[in-house]
């Protein structure tokens, strides 16, 4: 009979969001009259810029055309979308780059949790805690993460805890580690590094020989100049980092499907007979091999983000997402509620008043009719949290929060 890959079997029984889903159908299902709103999932909810829908009208209308229809293109993506994000998202922040050094991608999501196969089973991997679900079960599926213990955390997995005695801020590995799954702005916990603390990271992985995974999803939502928007922004990144970004959250992209990852030419790993080999290489090749490129009419629909037109259109959107963040903050101070982050990015952490994550789940779902993400299931130091979406229309994110305000904590 065929044989599985036990590592599956070390996995939860389901994904953290078909969780929830679940749970609200079911509660849907015995309350048809119940009008839900949804603060959980982080998708966006204001429709793609009016620039970006003329661009990719006129590519779509291009493939209509014998002269210029488009078949494959290259896996990579097309030259003139990463010289948009080299000219626009690094050149202005002083960080050079190369057209190799960009791979054009179907989602930050994608790329994150594909990543890691290029690199050895035996390397150890280290994560923020809480954090987002796809660094680590990708990793136990690879076969890193080893079973699950009592406390919910993996046998094999170094696990940062980041609580608010420490700000949120990770602790630097007590042992050495290969890999670092670092996201900031945060996603759950809304929090985000100086670059100060990011040059900690940058120098641990340098001295340790260590390469950090480094998730700037929601770089545009950044609204402090002291927070940097690329790691590269570091000395000595190119060396050290792997950068994962995103047109979804930045240009509402989730439905469309693009992002770039950035694999500098500097970066380099090593074989187990001690010789090194070139990351930028590695990457290219399983992107070669198991990837045939993102679309040509999302590709220049993408490009359009970074024309005038584009970038004040996509300003008003995350502007409008950070006002709902701006509001939720106050309606939760004014509920009580201990609360972190929404200042740098679209997610609130919230402290559950004496319950557990799931509890307090349950509890604005069934009183108040609001969703939220459970924080237990970003790991088991988000226990005791939840998280606030502020991706959702201002009318439902004003309701919500009056909801929240009227119950009894």
């Amino acid at each position: 009979m065929t044989l599985i890959n036990e590592n599956y079997l070390h996995l939860e029984e389901s994904y953290l969001f078909s969780k929830i889903n679940q749970k609200v159908e079911d509660y849907q299902g015995k309350n048809p009259e119940a009008n839900i709103i949804s603060m959980g999932i982080g998708d966006v909810t204001r429709p793609l810029p009016h620039a970006v829908i003329e661009a990719f009208h006129r590519a779509v209308d291009e493939m209509a055309e014998k002269e210029t229809f488009k078949g494959y293109g290259p896996e990579q993506g097309y030259p003139f979308l990463r010289r948009a994000i080299i000219e626009n998202d690094y050149k202005p922040r002083g960080v050079k780059l190369s057209l190799g050094e960009v791979f054009i991608s179907d989602g930050a999501k994608c790329d994150t949790a594909n990543i890691q196969e290029i690199f050895s089973k035996d390397n150890k991997v280290a994560i923020t805690d809480p954090v987002y679900p796809v660094y680590v079960e990708s990793n136990v599926m690879a076969g890193r993460g080893g079973p699950l213990d009592k406390e919910g955390r993996y046998k094999n997995i170094t696990y940062l805890p980041c609580t608010a005695e420490n700000n949120f801020q990770p602790p630097l590995p007590e042992e050495r580690v290969d890999l670092i799954y670092l996201c900031y702005p945060n996603n759950p916990t809304g929090t985000s590094l100086t670059k100060d603390q990011l040059r900690e990271w940058v120098d641990y992985a340098m001295d340790n020989k260590s390469i950090i995974l480094f998730d700037g999803a929601y770089e545009a939502y950044i609204q402090e100049e002291r927070i940097p928007h690329s790691i590269y922004e570091i000395e000595g990144a190119r060396e050290v980092a792997i950068e994962f970004r995103s047109f979804s959250k930045t240009a509402g992209f989730t439905g469309v499907r693009c992002a770039y990852t950035i694999v500098p030419e500097e970066l380099e790993a090593e074989d187990t007979q001690g010789k090194t080999h070139q990351v930028n290489r590695l990457w290219n090749r399983r992107q070669t091999t198991k990837f045939n490129g993102v679309s040509y009419p999302v590709q220049v629909a993408a490009a359009a983000t970074y024309t005038k037109r584009g970038q004040r259109e996509i300003q008003e959107s995350i502007g409008y997402y950070m006002e709902n963040a701006r509001i939720i903050r106050e309606n939760l101070k004014e509920a009580g509620l201990e609360y972190y982050g929404g200042v740098n990015a679209p997610y609130i952490w919230v402290k559950t008043p004496g319950m557990s994550s799931w509890e307090f789940f349950d509890k604005l779902l069934e009183e108040a009719q609001v969703v939220v993400t459970p924080g237990t299931g970003f790991g088991p130091h988000g226990e005791g949290y939840i998280r606030i979406s502020a991706f959702n229309s201002r009318k439902n994110t004003e309701r919500a929060m009056e909801r929240i305000k009227g119950l009894e904590f």
